[in-house]
Order: structure tokens, then sequence, then C-alpha cells
């Protein structure tokens, strides 16, 4: 069980949500959540230099997305 318990933690690290958007670097791959719901899923293109909009390049080929933190969107990496 100690095994098990070890994998969960570090499964639940690794998708805890970024509240500080100015961590995240260009290329950083993640998803945006809005309530519960994946939206989105890409790589980071920019981040404003406040934290608050972010840019992304969106998977299959999508065209780049911006996000705004006061839509109330959680970020987290992929």
């Amino acid at each position: 069980m100690k095994a098990r318990g070890a994998v969960l933690t570090r499964r639940g690290a690794h998708q805890a949500p970024i509240a500080d958007w100015t961590e995240l670097r260009a290329g950083d791959p993640i998803e945006i959540i809005k309530h519960a719901q994946l939206v989105a899923a890409g790589r980071v293109e920019e981040v404003s230099l406040s934290g608050n909009v972010l840019w992304i390049e969106a998977d299959g080929g999508e065209a780049r997305r911006l996000f705004l933190k006061s839509d109330g969107v959680l970020v987290r990496r992929a």
C-alpha cells in the first residue's frame, strides 16, 4: 500500500493548479481547466508581466488562444 500512496501523491502534485502564472515559461506544456472541465491544452506562448494573461499554442493545429486569470480558469502542467 505504501507504493500506491506515493504514486497518488506524486500524481496529485503534478496536477496541482499553478497559482502564479509568471512561473510559466514559453514552451511549457499546460492544460486549461474551467468548471472542472478541460477546455484547452497546448504549450505556453507568452505570459504577461502581471501574470494575469496567458497565450497558448493549442494542440491539434488550432489557432493560439488567450486566457485571462479573471475568467476563473485554472492552469496545470500537462
